[in-house]
């Protein structure tokens, strides 16, 4: 049997958080490419480690690829060039889409590997509606440019997703307020890893929920479409389980508001202890 990869570009997907995330079809082209393209090698040297492999690494980011896309090109005529982005699926919100575009004009060989995704990931845990959604990206840091950026989202119909920093998290979370209206929202953060976190509300209380404190990780912010029924506000939330627990115990207190208003149970336990 020859274990040997046909030349060509192949475009893995790698874990967002927990490394077993990565699928058996992606650690077998990993662990026999002949080089691999990384955004960072020490990164990509953890996941290697994981899969017990040691292979050739090329440096393909913003501020080299198009000085070193040529070599990479002429490189997958006769080798197998597997390209990963530091966490998740290449291409999605980075400059990979260069290489595959000049790959496919040489005439390369291109096959994806599918896999984790943080956006996609973001969307099943935000349980806002999935049927349309559209996909901006990193939102400008400076705000004016930020605000032209919500205004051209709010011209679509359907749910939106952003990718975000923890230290600009609460200014965005203002910005899509004052430009989209007090839509629901989600914001997920670390997720697949150990403090994997998704919290709801709209977009005033989850603003304010970060003001004071910016959160650590990587974070996907998630927006309802217009018109979509709005999540509880704090207010409403605390109102519907002071009710509660003067029947019940804080713990079937909490069960009974998450599964009337919609909301993960866990966050609503929690507010009912700080409420007792």
């Amino acid at each position: 049997m020859n274990d040997k990869l046909e030349p060509g570009l192949y475009i893995v997907a790698t874990p967002i958080g927990n490394l077993s995330d990565l699928s058996p079809r992606a650690a077998a082209i990993l662990a026999k490419a002949d080089v691999i393209a990384v955004e960072d090698s020490r990164v990509t040297a953890k996941l290697l480690h994981h899969i017990g492999a040691r292979r050739p690494m090329a440096p393909y980011h913003d501020h080299n690829a198009d000085k070193v896309r040529p070599g990479l090109i002429e490189r997958m005529r006769g080798e197998a060039v597997a390209l990963v982005s530091d966490a998740g699926t290449p291409l999605i919100s980075d400059p990979g889409y260069k290489l595959v575009r000049d790959a496919r004009a040489a005439g390369v060989r291109i096959v994806t590997i599918p896999g984790p995704s943080a956006v996609v990931a973001a969307l099943t845990l935000a349980g806002l509606p999935t049927d349309r959604f559209a996909f901006f990206g990193f939102l400008p840091a400076k705000a004016g440019a930020r605000a032209a950026a919500i205004a051209e989202a709010a011209s679509f119909k359907g749910t939106l997703a952003f990718y975000e920093s923890g230290p600009r998290l609460a200014a965005s979370l203002a910005a899509l307020r004052d430009g989209l209206g007090e839509r629901a929202a989600a914001v997920a953060r670390e997720i697949s890893k150990r403090f994997e976190e998704t919290v709801t509300g709209t977009l005033s209380t989850l603003a304010a929920r970060y003001a004071g404190a910016a959160p650590k990780g990587e974070i996907v912010i998630v927006v309802a479409p217009p018109g979509a029924a709005q999540a509880p506000g704090e207010g409403e939330v605390e109102a519907a389980l002071v009710e509660a627990m003067a029947r019940l115990s804080p713990s079937r207190a909490a069960a009974e508001v998450a599964a009337k208003l919609g909301l993960p149970r866990r966050a609503v336990y929690e507010k009912a202890q700080r409420l007792k």
